[in-house]
Formats: structure tokens, C-alpha cells, sequence
């Protein structure tokens, strides 16, 4: 069974309070809490095992390469990538889409060429196309989305032409929640030889990820949001792109040979992980992905389903609020297949940064603002937004904790 309240065991920051109130942390979205078993893991790596990865034949640096190559097999398998040169370590989801950006519109894209986003996307997703359009002159085009915050793919395909190289959508709207039909979109634009690229940031740790089975080309995300340290990240690629994009930065590691004549380059994944990696943050990664894996990422998706459609049926009560994306059916309470863990509100005319100072006060930690998604908030006419998001070791009592804290703060008003 599901012991939520043992889990928490797991996570000591749960049980301290704040302004003298037990801490409710509802800001998962942004980053999730760690595990004992992830920090005694970095902890005893830097203690017993601390030297520098590939480089030495000495045991410390043969047991640290050891720990940090089988990271990587982690990874592999949690994903289900077809073979380790297609895992790549970066420093998280933004800079695994920088990568993208730079070097497959260099192997790939010329002056007046397209990529193609949506208007949900991140800035992550949106900020290092805009550079590339600066620099080679590329187009930037972005799919719309519904009222009801659902990608509009009955234009998809009037979206894609001889001239779009790359689609790059989120799997998972980090406001919204919402769920986009990834499969459908890769299908449709590998109908037209289009790779895709997959902002896997908020889906990596709500749900099974097979890329394989998705059939992208790319696949991003974050270990902190996925209860790992932060400054390590991922990105899957297909190794026959992979190949023939160049590097993304020079240096130590992601070399062959160097003179002053040539320098070649080292083979899929180190050809793109240059300098020393970040070894302690893939193990402990790893570890949290082992920590996922005991709990059953069945079992975990479908608590924070329950969460989600619990907190939007209770948000009902409150007069004047407004919630953002996908909703549940009117027919029942089951939750829409096209929302995550995600709730993102305004109530009347409260401003969002008040109604999150003020649920601060009561111990309850939300995200308030425009959540890096300018672009959406502009399609949704608001300046920001409240959102309140669930991961693994939240419970019911905490979304009560959340709707009596809206209550208090409305009466305010």
C-alpha cells in the first residue's frame, strides 16, 4: 500500500514549520524536496569516494567513474533509451534545450527555416530559439492553444511545411497541467520527416517515460524536480542526430586528440559533456530515481491524481475563483486524462502576489507570478497566477490546509 504519511518520514524538511505553522509545501513544479536516501548518498560519495571521473587509474577515480557511468544506466533504463550514447548529462532541462538549440540548428537549420513551439511553453522553450532567430535568422512559430487550455492541433498542420525543421513542445504545462497528446503531434510531424523535441520537465517525475514508445527525438528534464540535487539534468537524444550535431563546448573530457593542426572529437554521449561532470549529482540522481522506482510510478501517479481531483473539487466551494486549464467533466468527478498535478488559480480580483504572501503566513508555500510562461499568461489576459502543484509526499490534509487558507484570504478581501 501507499503510506503516504511513511514517506514523509523520508523527507524531514516536512515536519518544521513556518511563522509557527506546519510547513505545507505546495510548490513542487518548481523543485521537490530530497530524500534522506539521496543526500546520504551524495554525502558518503563526497566522504569515501571523491575523485575526479574517466580520467585516473587510481581507485578512487576507477570507483567514481564506476558510480557515475552507472547513473547513466539509470537513466537509460528509467527512460527506456536504447543505448547510453543517447543519454546525455547537463545541468538541467534548460540547458539540455540550449544544447538543442545551438547545435542542431547548426548541423540542421539555415536563414528562414522554422521551429516550431506552442504558446504553453516555458521560456525554456522558447528564450533559446529566439536567440538562434537572432543569430541565423531562423523563424520562430508557436502552435495556439483552447480557452480551455488544450493544444490546438487542428492547426498543427497548417503549422508545418517544408520549411519547419524541429517541433519542441512541453510534455506536461507547468502552469496548466496540462497533458498535451505528445504521441499524436510526434506521429504527425514525423509524417512530414520533422524531429521533435520533448520539454520533459514537469511529465519525468509524474508518470512512466518510454522514449522509445513516445518515439521523440529528443527528451529533457531536471533532477531537482524529481526529488534529485539540482544542477543535473538530462537530455535524450536519437543517437543518428546526436552524430552529426556538433559540440556544444570545447574543453577537457569531450576530446579525441588535440594539436594545434586539429583536435577530434570523443564519441556519443562525452562528445557533449565537456569539463568535469558534475559525478555527485548523478549518483544522486540515480538514487532518487531508485527511490521513485520502490515507491511504483504507477502508485505515485495515481496519488497525485487523486490529489489534483480532490483540490479542484474542493476549490468549487470558493466563490469567484477561476482555475486555469483543463477542468474536470461536469458528468463526474473523475479527473480529466488532459491534466497533471498541477492547479493554477486566481480568485476575484485579488492580486496573485497577495493571495501568496498571505497563504505564506498561514505556512502554505505556492508559486505566484507568471511561472517563466510570459507568452501564456499574455494568451490568458492575466499578469499571473497562484499555483499550487503535488508531488509524491503531499496529502489531503494539505489541500484542505490550502482551501482553508483561500478562504481566510478572500474573506480578507
Amino acid at each position: 500500500m501507499y503510506d503516504v504519511n511513511k514517506i514523509r518520514e523520508d523527507f524531514p524538511i516536512l515536519s518544521r514549520t513556518v511563522y509557527n505553522k506546519p510547513l505545507v509545501y505546495l510548490d513542487n513544479a518548481a523543485t521537490t524536496q530530497k530524500p534522506l536516501c539521496v543526500l546520504d548518498a551524495m554525502r558518503n560519495e563526497y566522504l569515501n569516494v571523491n575523485a575526479n571521473v574517466h580520467r585516473g587509474v587510481h581507485y578512487l577515480s576507477q570507483q567514481a567513474t564506476d558510480l557515475h557511468e552507472s547513473a547513466r544506466e539509470k537513466v537509460r533504463s528509467f527512460i527506456n533509451a536504447k543505448s547510453l550514447s543517447e543519454v546525455i548529462f547537463t545541468r538541467g532541462t534548460t540547458e539540455s534545450i540550449n544544447l538543442v538549440a545551438q547545435t542542431f540548428c547548426e548541423a540542421f537549420m539555415k536563414e528562414g527555416d522554422e521551429v516550431l513551439v506552442s504558446d504553453m511553453e516555458h521560456h525554456s522553450n522558447i528564450v533559446p530559439w529566439q536567440l538562434q532567430a537572432q543569430k541565423r535568422g531562423i523563424v520562430v512559430r508557436h502552435l495556439p492553444i483552447t480557452d480551455d487550455g488544450l493544444l490546438d492541433l487542428s492547426t498543427l498542420s497548417s503549422h508545418l511545411s517544408s520549411r519547419t525543421k524541429l517541433v519542441s513542445i512541453c510534455h506536461v504545462s507547468n502552469v496548466l497541467g496540462t497533458v498535451n497528446p505528445v504521441k499524436e503531434i510526434i506521429r504527425l510531424a514525423h509524417e512530414h520527416d520533422i524531429p521533435v523535441l520533448l520539454d520533459g520537465a514537469q511529465s519525468a517525475p509524474h508518470m512512466k517515460i518510454d522514449v522509445q514508445d513516445l518515439d521523440c527525438d529528443f527528451y529533457a528534464f531536471s533532477g531537482h524536480k524529481m526529488y534529485g540535487p539540482t544542477g543535473i539534468g538530462v537530455l535524450y537524444g536519437k543517437e543518428k542526430l546526436l552524430e552529426k550535431m556538433p559540440p556544444y563546448q570545447g574543453g577537457g573530457e569531450m576530446i579525441d586528440k588535440v594539436s594545434w593542426e586539429k583536435t577530434t572529437f570523443e564519441q556519443l554521449p562525452l562528445k557533449f559533456e565537456a569539463g568535469t561532470p558534475d559525478y555527485v549529482a548523478t549518483h544522486g540522481l540515480a538514487t532518487a530515481i531508485d527511490y521513485m522506482l520502490s515507491l511504483g510510478l504507477d502508485n505515485i501517479e495515481a496519488h497525485e491524481q487523486e490529489l489534483t481531483r480532490y483540490c479542484m473539487e474542493r476549490m468549487q466551494e470558493i466563490e469567484n475563483i477561476r482555475i486555469f486549464g483543463p477542468h474536470l467533466s461536469p458528468l463526474n468527478s473523475h479527473l480529466s486524462s488532459h491534466r497533471d498535478a498541477v492547479v493554477s488559480f486566481l480568485v476575484g480580483d485579488i492580486h496573485h502576489l497577495d493571495m501568496g504572501t498571505l497563504l505564506d503566513r498561514l505556512g502554505i508555500a505556492v508559486r505566484t507570478g507568471h511561472h517563466c510562461a510570459h507568452p501564456l499568461m499574455t494568451r490568458l489576459g492575466v499578469t499571473g497566477t497562484v499555483r499550487a502543484s503535488f508531488a509524491l509526499y503531499n496529502t489531503k490534509e494539505e489541500v484542505d490546509a490550502l482551501i482553508d487558507g483561500i478562504h481566510r484570504v478572500s474573506k480578507m478581501f
